[in-house]
């Protein structure tokens, strides 16, 4: 039986960002085409059989995006974006997290189960300007692309807009069996999916660009690269995609409607592949895709779009034919039974711009809206009440769990929502029912990553809790801290600092 090819977007048409009110198109850049950046792998400060040492330091430092002036961009490891780390299954990670930047940051390690809230990198576990913190964990996730970021409420989305945003790669031996290319930078290749919009001087200019429904730029900017090719030679590439834009919606596909197999999503490879020739990504969705270049000729050029605009060229080299089948089924997926006499858990995103909550609250640091045990299989039924005209998709993201799509509306999921994930797009009005269970205890976030409207107070928190400990504390940040830490960083009284996502709390008459 042949599998179908999918070639619709899934989600509501009437939904997309291109309908809000604040819509930044994309434009074709008219520099020259450069080739397309490839993170470089991060060595190891250290290495055993069973023990890997990383040093991710969060730096600034200046970047050449366009003809002219560098632009100043935050990284990490490097100037912009992220050197990439590989954490292999089963070894014991220790990773010292090194802040050289002018004011407070936390790492997230968006996707990754580990305790929270101080190894998980929420706003909890700050690390101040040269000052260094360690954490440790052991990996036991199946491969997946991962990533990391900033998140330090309420200036998460300025952060990640200034670049702090890298790549993580789990590898495990389940993956390494699949015929999947995996020659990184040469057949296996992170695209990180951005935009921006450049002021004087080629600068960027968060303040001048904020929208609470979150920040665009007309300029695609691919691993940070402007007007990116690459060079194909191999037959087949997969790509590991990621919107790691603030706001953005990613609409793809390539010139001729080239078809193309996903066979992973945010939390790994998915039971089954699926083909497609259109795929929309959220805000942190990820995507593994393999390109079959197989009936293309050398010297001519495939073109990957986001709705009509370029966003990235191969141009097709020659290359030796390896015409690989992929098996109808990749890997099992566990699927737990949800725990007996368990409630079905409500979440309601509602609002937009400044009004935006979660079960009618804005997010306070202090405060523990939800609680679940540790190994306990719940359902959680996330809604968006935005209705149609004027809503708009929110991405819905959990810390600290891969969970399973269960329905949209009582309908099945689509049909790459098979395997695990961690980011889940709702449209308005819809319901969307996950299973979710915990590995680890801690405090963790769930939110929308609409990264302005998390900041902005589309946020709560749940403590996952083992039977020994049912009311153990952790120490949180809480807002007077955070405020007077960088009013101190920036040389400014406290009474005079403003960070961009406490106007949505001020509008309201609210406070964090």
């Amino acid at each position: 039986m042949t599998k179908p090819t999918y070639t619709d977007y899934f989600f509501d048409e009437p939904a997309y960002n291109t309908h809000d009110g604040g819509y930044v198109p994309l434009e074709e850049p008219q520099t020259p085409q450069q080739a397309l950046r490839i993170p470089p792998l991060l060595k190891p400060d250290k290495e055993t059989a069973t023990d890997t040492y990383y040093t991710v330091e969060a730096q600034a430092g200046e970047t050449q995006l366009l003809p002219g002036a560098k632009t100043k961009t935050w990284g990490y490891n490097t100037t912009l974006l992220g050197q990439t780390l590989v954490f292999e299954k089963g070894k014991h990670m220790h990773i010292a997290l090194k802040n050289s930047l002018p004011e407070l940051t936390t790492f997230h390690w968006h996707g990754l189960n580990v305790p929270g809230p101080y190894t998980d990198g929420g706003c909890h576990a700050p690390v101040y300007p040269g000052e260094t913190q360690h954490i440790d964990f052991t990996v036991d996730q199946p491969a997946a692309t991962l990533w990391l970021h900033a998140h330090p409420c309420p200036s998460t989305a300025e952060q990640v807009w200034h670049g702090l945003a890298g790549m993580v790669l789990v590898t495990d031996q389940t993956e390494a069996k699949l015929p999947f290319p995996r020659n990184y930078g040469v057949d296996d290749i992170p695209l990180v999916l951005q935009d921006r919009r450049f002021h004087e001087n080629n600068q960027w200019d968060y303040d001048a660009d904020y929208d609470p429904d979150g920040v665009q730029g007309p300029t695609p900017m691919i691993n940070g690269t402007i007007n990116p090719y690459f060079d194909v030679t191999t037959q087949r590439i997969r790509l590991r995609i990621l919107d790691g834009a603030n706001r953005r919606e990613w609409r793809l596909h390539f010139s001729h409607d080239l078809p193309f197999t996903q066979v992973a999503s945010d939390g790994g490879v998915m039971p089954e592949p699926v083909q497609f020739t259109h795929l929309m990504l959220t805000c942190a969705e990820r995507a593994e895709i393999i390109v079959d270049f197989g009936s293309v000729k050398p010297g001519e050029t495939v073109t990957l779009y986001s709705d009509d605009v370029p966003i990235v060229r191969f141009r097709i080299h020659d290359y030796q034919r390896e015409d690989v089948k992929l098996p109808d089924h990749l890997v099992d997926i566990p699927d737990p039974d949800v725990t007996p006499n368990t409630p079905v858990r409500k979440v309601v995103m509602s609002g937009m711009d400044e009004q935006v909550m979660i079960d009618g609250k804005k997010f306070a640091m202090q405060r523990i809206d939800a609680k679940q045990q540790v190994g306990n299989v719940e359902l959680w039924d996330v809604t968006n009440t935005n209705e149609m005209d004027g809503g708009m998709v929110h991405p819905y993201h959990m810390h600290g769990t891969q969970f399973l799509v269960v329905s949209r509306n009582g309908h099945a999921p689509y049909p790459n929502e098979h395997g695990f994930k961690d980011t889940v797009g709702v449209n308005p009005g819809e319901t969307v029912r996950l299973k979710v269970w915990f590995d680890k205890p801690g405090v963790f976030m769930y939110h929308c990553h609409i990264i302005e409207h998390e900041d902005g107070g589309m946020m709560a928190q749940i403590q996952a809790y083992t039977p020994e400990e049912p009311n153990k504390t952790y120490k949180l940040m809480d807002m007077d801290t955070l405020m007077k830490a960088v009013a101190k960083e920036r040389g400014i009284d406290v009474k005079d600092l403003h960070l961009a996502g406490m106007s949505s709390y001020e509008k309201m008459g609210m406070q964090m």
